[in-house]
């Protein structure tokens, strides 16, 4: 039976009454009502379609039916927790140990990327009996109060940094401390993680873990200068701590050449702790930690149980099966490299033309294009990217920002986004900046 379908303004009324208002819609001084969805495209309730360049979630395309069978089937057979033996979560395993380094072998099955952090979390601390934990300024590791914790862009809006926590500068080679013109960036921000550790030393205090995305997403879509993670891992390894890398936005072939995101950093480079989520169920709430066998004994020998209701349950499993099979039979990686190599060359060829894009950067269908008031100052024009996102949805393209300053437009879409699509988004923005420009002269002719 079909559930009843209500008026845009009624279902928005009845969410003010009793959805908390902290959770917030897209376009919330006009929000778009979505009923359906199929790969990179949305359709609101009057059947208007709607370009999806946001939604890492749907990572293989929205409504894939090869999911959708795969749920259903799973779903018909068996659903019960992980207590009782069953196929689908070794074969899992088995399936994502086959794409990461050999070390990394152990696995642990949970909802959602928050409850992956947390565990991190708890495992980093259990293996080195070590509380303390270095993250990256604008971090975001989850929702739950240990990860707020760590996630500045959060704490610095409520309680503040606690005496456990160290923030260290985002290594962010346009906007932050070392830029694209110092000869060794990725040495000069890993020597601030070295810095805080023997800040933190001097205080009597001890690391446990050094956490950070492997391609900060919250952050504005940053891009590790080259070396950086491996000489961080190294301070942090000497400290007694391990590294975490936070593969919940990245992971699952995003970036093209790689299956994770931290593999760009090389093959000599292997996290000690690598968690996972949002793009695993392709809308289904699976996530995993995945980790060595020394910090798997470590954890086990606390001597208390990890059980997890849900986490790797059957048809979570499946699901997850499903998408690794349609990554690799669509040849999806490939798709990030030839969609998101074209899309960046449009960026550039805008940037070009208009001033007002001071940075083109991403890898893959992950791809931030930061608007300046002037290239100069690079002061963030945050007020120009929040009128792009209006703009933009005008022309039916649902599109987003981030960065410290919201001044980045950021490229996360399905991994099935087409050649088309990108052409097509790159002509809206041209349309907009043009637009923009023109408003300015006018107003400056007015002044004069």
């Amino acid at each position: 039976m079909a559930l009843e379908v209500f008026h845009k303004d009624e279902t928005l009324q009845m969410r003010r009454k009793l959805i908390g208002e902290s959770c917030r819609l897209f376009f919330s001084h006009d929000p778009v009502k979505i009923l359906r969805a199929r790969g990179q495209y949305l359709y609101d309730e009057n059947g208007m379609q709607y370009l999806d360049c946001i939604s890492n979630v749907q990572h293989v395309g929205h409504c894939h039916p090869s999911i959708t069978q795969a749920a259903a089937a799973q779903m018909d057979l068996l659903n019960s927790n992980t207590r009782f033996l069953h196929d689908n979560i070794v074969q899992y395993a088995a399936r994502l140990a086959a794409t990461l380094p050999k070390k990394i072998c152990v696995f642990y099955f949970v909802n959602s990327g928050s409850e992956a952090n947390d565990l991190a979390l708890r495992l980093a601390r259990q293996y080195t009996q070590h509380q303390d934990v270095i993250v990256l300024d604008h971090a975001y590791h989850g929702h739950v109060t240990s990860l707020i914790d760590i996630s500045p862009y959060k704490f610095r809006k409520l309680e503040g940094q606690k005496e456990w926590v160290h923030v260290a500068p985002l290594p962010d080679t346009y906007q932050g401390i070392y830029r694209e013109d110092h000869p060794d960036p990725g040495q000069a921000y890993a020597d601030t993680v070295k810095s805080l550790i023997e800040e933190a030393h001097k205080k009597g205090r001890k690391i446990s873990s050094f956490f950070a995305e492997s391609l900060p997403s919250v952050g504005g879509q940053i891009i590790f200068p080259t070396g950086y993670c491996k000489r961080v891992a190294e301070y942090v390894h000497e400290a007694g701590g391990v590294y975490v890398a936070d593969e919940i936005q990245t992971g699952f072939g995003r970036v093209g050449s790689h299956f994770w995101g931290f593999q760009l950093e090389g093959e000599d480079f292997c996290p000690d702790i690598v968690t996972m989520g949002k793009p695993m169920g392709n809308g289904h709430p699976i996530a995993c930690v995945a980790t060595t066998k020394e910090i798997a004994g470590a954890f086990t020998a606390n001597g208390v149980e990890y059980f997890n209701t849900f986490g790797g349950n059957p048809v979570s499993c499946a699901i997850g099966l499903a998408v690794l099979d349609v990554i690799e039979k669509e040849d999806l990686r490939g798709n990030a490299v030839r969609v998101g190599g074209h899309l960046k060359q449009l960026l550039f060829q805008l940037q070009t033309k208009h001033q007002l894009i001071g940075d083109v950067r991403g890898v893959g269908l992950f791809i931030g294009m930061e608007l300046v008031k002037d290239r100069v100052s690079r002061k963030p024009a945050t007020e120009e990217a929040a009128h792009f996102v209006r703009r933009l949805k005008e022309e039916r393209i649902v599109i987003s920002t981030d960065g410290p300053w919201d001044s980045v437009i950021k490229f996360k879409p399905p991994m099935c986004f087409s050649m088309e699509d990108a052409e097509r988004v790159a002509t809206c923005l041209d349309q907009i900046l043009r637009e923009l420009e023109d408003t300015h002269q006018k107003e400056n002719c007015g002044k004069s």
